[in-house]
């Protein structure tokens, strides 16, 4: 991928896995990228994109790789195999199509294949977090012409990316947000209360890093708005940006890029509430109401 380019499918993450996988095997036999097209009927460049995890793989073609690159052990074989079925296998939020657009499909791939997930969230509690009453005060404020059927599709697709939170491994998360999002009364009083206590629960998960950016610090000045960073196990992998916008999103992953980005966490961390003093204040609020 490309700096701004969009991260493709559901399931770019394991595509990408599994083509520098079959690149490092590539290189390690001596094979050029022409040869390997040739033995497959292909293009250098389809090998290429292969590699790039920018195209789906059939499973000759894959076998007849492994092959070329001398892997011949029955384990290791069965090992990038089993991979590729999973980069293949039809994503759980596919049989939402009708409420979830294809650049956020992108993003759920990525984000369940994170090993580590960044978040600033400047307007609302960040996705994960959600109450299903705030989830859904929230859809309904962004999608004011959806039926209640298509409402509750929107709720139910946030309530399963939540599954991150006791997956395991789980990934590890950091999450600032800015205290004009705990304050903005979404859904009423009593929406805003349970939330504000699922928030204060969910403090306690080891994994999760939970800061609050005081109304008057600097983040209200951070020029890009709410973003999240994502990085994965696999080292090839490259730490990506994530920046939603009204009708798409945009895929950072230029080194200097994301090194600015993650400067800018490092500020937000650092003129952020610490974890402590965020629970006093969540505390805080809930007396205020």
């Amino acid at each position: 991928m490309n700096g701004q380019q969009a991260a493709g499918t559901g399931t770019t993450a394991r595509r990408m896995v599994l083509g520098s996988r079959l690149r490092r095997l590539r290189e390690a036999s001596g094979v050029t990228r022409e040869q390997a097209g040739y033995s497959i009927r292909a293009s250098e460049s389809k090998i290429s994109r292969m590699e790039l995890g920018r195209v789906g793989f059939k499973t000759r073609d894959v076998a007849d790789l492994l092959t070329l690159y001398g892997v011949h052990e029955e384990d290791s074989r069965a090992a990038v195999l089993d991979l590729l079925q999973e980069a293949n296998a039809p994503a759980w939020w596919q049989g939402y199509g009708d409420v979830v657009p294809g650049w956020f499909q992108a993003y759920l791939g990525l984000e369940e294949a994170a090993a580590a997930i960044t978040g600033y969230e400047l307007q609302f509690v960040p996705g994960l977090l959600q109450t299903e009453e705030y989830a859904r005060a929230v859809v309904r404020l962004g999608n004011a012409a959806a039926t209640d059927t298509e409402i509750d599709r929107r709720v139910a697709v946030r309530l399963r990316r939540q599954r991150l939170l006791t997956s395991r491994p789980a990934p590890e998360l950091v999450i600032i947000v800015d205290e004009a999002a705990l304050r903005r009364p979404c859904g009423g009083p009593e929406v805003m209360r349970r939330q504000l206590l699922r928030l204060i629960e969910l403090a306690a998960l080891p994994q999760l890093t939970l800061q609050v950016m005081p109304l008057g610090g600097g983040g209200l000045a951070a020029e890009s708005g709410s973003f999240t960073i994502l990085s994965f196990p696999e080292r090839d992998l490259p730490d990506l940006v994530y920046l939603e916008q009204f009708t798409g999103a945009l895929y950072l992953d230029r080194p200097a890029e994301v090194a600015e980005y993650a400067a800018a966490v490092r500020r937000l961390r650092a003129e952020g509430l610490s974890p402590e003093r965020t629970l006093a204040l969540l505390h805080g609020i809930l007396q205020e109401n």
